[in-house]
């Protein structure tokens, strides 16, 4: 099974070879993924509402180029750019991160939260849950306050998670949901365990398409 993959901001080759060897890693067996660069016409970082809705906008023309070579789709972010949009719109099925990830986790009757880079893309996130219908068993998001380059520095993003992890569990949440697709999340000793929707969306993904 191949899947197509499209970043939601342009990205230099360094970073879109670390998010394709991230991929390699986490697919399960069966499952190929080819991320691209969604192209210089998208943002470069997601920090305002304005450079979300681009994002979107360039992500579906890269979705409706994806062709028959593949077998699916999804954009390489957890705010699921486009992806209510282009269901039905794509030569291809196109799925969403967060909707995998998180109604999965709803399934189970687990309620869940969010840790989230800055507001802009905090308000995208609860609007996304809102729209899956999952809000019931949401514990809502927390804002790590954190640049662009954290994305890529491991240490320094799982060391932002403490405050907000617990804040988090103190509202209810067993969960939490690691705000951002190229994360890789670290064992933590934390009242509630910090999911990675990347690795969990994929396995979802290799059983249903099964």
């Amino acid at each position: 099974m191949r899947a197509f993959a499209v970043t939601p901001i342009h990205l230099p080759p360094e970073e879109i070879r670390r998010r394709q060897d991230r991929y390699d890693r986490l697919a399960p067996p069966g499952l190929r993924i080819e991320l691209r660069d969604v192209g210089a016409a998208a943002p470069t970082s997601l920090d305002t509402g304005d450079a979300v809705r681009a994002s979107e906008r360039e992500v579906a023309a890269v979705l409706a180029t994806a062709g028959t070579d593949f077998d699916l789709a999804f954009p390489d972010c957890v705010l699921d750019p486009a992806v209510p949009d282009t269901v039905s719109e794509t030569a291809l099925p196109v799925h969403g991160l967060l909707k995998l990830s998180a109604t999965h986790l709803a399934g189970k009757g687990i309620r869940f939260g969010a840790v989230v880079r800055n507001e802009a893309i905090a308000a995208e996130f609860d609007q996304r849950i809102a729209d899956y219908g999952l809000g019931a068993h949401y514990a809502g998001s927390r804002v790590l306050d954190l640049p662009f380059s954290a994305i890529a520095d491991t240490e320094v993003w799982n060391k932002a998670l403490g405050a907000a992890v617990r804040d988090l569990a103190e509202q209810g949440a067993t969960a939490v949901i690691n705000g951002c697709s190229a994360v890789d999340v670290e064992p933590a000793d934390l009242p509630a365990r910090i999911v990675d929707p990347t690795e969990l969306a994929l396995r979802v993904l290799a059983v249903e398409e099964a």
